[in-house]
C-alpha cells in the first residue's frame, strides 16, 4: 500500500515547525566485532571439519610402524537469506509535501531497518547458541559435550555463572584446555570479550582494573597483567541476555558471515498510478564453523 497524502497530512499544511521521528543515531556493524567476513557466490556455502591424526605411539623394537587415518567429521552450512524491505509514494503526497523530500526522509528509515535487521540477525547465534542454533556438529553451539573422535570438547562453563573475576579466569582456563577432533592440545587463547550494554561496567572493571576487582586484597589483577584478553571488550548492543557473555578466541575459522549479495536500493516509478516505489535488498547468513573460535557463559 502507498503512503498517501491520508498518512502525512501534517505535511501539508502551513506552520509546520519540525518533523521527528526517523534521525535516530544507530549501532552500526557491531557484527564486524564477532564475526570474520567473507563473500559468496553461491546459493549456500559448506566448510567441512577434518580430524587428523592422534598422538603417536611408541613403536617396539623389530615391530612394524603404526598407521593411523583421517577423515571428515562434520559440516557446517551457511545459507543465505534474501532481507529486502520497500515502500511506495503517492505522485500527490510527493507533489503536496511542503517541507522536505518525502523520498530522502524514508530511504534513511529504509536503510535503519535493513541495517538493524542485520545486527539482529547477527546475534541470532548467540542468543540462542545454548539451545536452538547449532553448530555443525549438530550440538548447540555452546555446549559442554561437542562430540570428537577423541571424546567431547566444552566451550562453556561446566556450571552456568554470571561475569565476574572468578568465571572470566574460568572461561580463559577451559579455553586453554581446547583439543582437537584426535584430542590433540590446541593452543587456543581468548582474543577479546563480547557483552550486552549491561555488563559493560563489569567488563570494564574487570579489564582496566590494575588490582583485584570486588576485594580489599593487595592483589593484581591477573586477567590484564598477563594480557590474556589482549583486545578488551566490545560491547554488543543487540545482545537480549543481559547476564550472558561471550569470549572470541584465536581458533581459526569459527564464526562467519558470508554476504552473497551487498546491500542495494532501487527506485521505479509506476506510469499507471504515478507513485513512487523504493527497494532495499540484502543477501547474507551469518553462522558457525568450528565450535572453538567462541566461548559462550548463558549467567546464572
Amino acid at each position: 500500500m502507498a503512503i498517501s497524502r491520508a498518512q502525512l497530512v501534517k505535511e501539508l499544511e502551513p506552520g509546520l515547525n519540525a518533523l521527528f521521528g526517523l534521525e535516530y543515531a544507530r549501532y552500526d556493524n557491531e557484527d564486524k566485532e564477532i564475526f570474520d567476513s567473507e563473500s559468496s557466490d553461491r546459493a549456500f556455502e559448506e566448510e567441512v571439519m577434518l580430524a587428523g591424526f592422534a598422538g603417536a605411539p611408541v613403536k617396539n623394537e623389530g615391530a612394524g610402524v603404526a598407521f593411523d587415518t583421517a577423515n571428515e567429521v562434520f559440516t557446517a552450512r551457511y545459507t543465505h537469506e534474501t532481507i529486502a524491505l520497500a515502500f511506495s509514494i503517492t505522485e500527490e503526497a510527493v507533489e503536496d509535501n511542503l517541507y522536505d523530500r518525502l523520498s530522502s526522509r524514508y530511504t534513511k528509515a529504509l536503510a535503519r531497518s535493513m541495517s538493524n535487521t542485520k545486527q539482529v540477525k547477527a546475534v541470532n547465534p548467540l542468543v540462542n547458541g545454548f539451545g536452538t542454533f547449532t553448530s555443525g556438529d549438530g550440538s548447540a553451539l555452546f555446549a559442554t559435550n561437542h562430540p570428537t573422535i577423541a571424546g567431547t570438547v566444552s566451550n562453556t562453563l561446566t556450571t552456568a555463572a554470571d561475569l565476574n573475576e572468578t568465571s572470566l579466569e574460568q572461561s580463559l582456563i577451559d579455553i586453554a584446555a581446547f583439543t582437537d577432533e584426535r584430542g590433540l592440545k590446541i593452543a587456543a587463547k581468548a582474543t577479546k570479550m563480547i557483552v550486552p550494554s549491561a555488563l559493560q561496567f563489569q567488563a570494564e572493571r574487570l579489564m582496566k582494573s590494575e588490582g583485584r576487582v570486588q576485594t580489599a586484597d593487595n592483589d593484581i589483577n591477573a586477567i590484564r597483567s598477563m594480557g590474556m584478553v589482549p583486545q578488551g571488550y566490545r560491547v554488543n548492543n543487540f545482545l537480549t541476555d543481559p547476564d550472558a557473555f561471550y569470549i572470541i578466541t584465536d581458533v581459526p575459522n569459527g564464526l562467519k558471515m558470508f554476504s552473497r549479495t551487498p546491500l542495494t536500493t532501487s527506485m521505479e516509478g509506476d506510469f499507471d498510478t504515478g507513485n513512487v516505489r523504493y527497494k532495499a535488498r540484502e543477501r547474507y547468513a551469518f553462522g558457525a564453523s568450528d565450535y572453538r573460535g567462541i566461548f559462550g557463559c548463558e549467567g546464572a
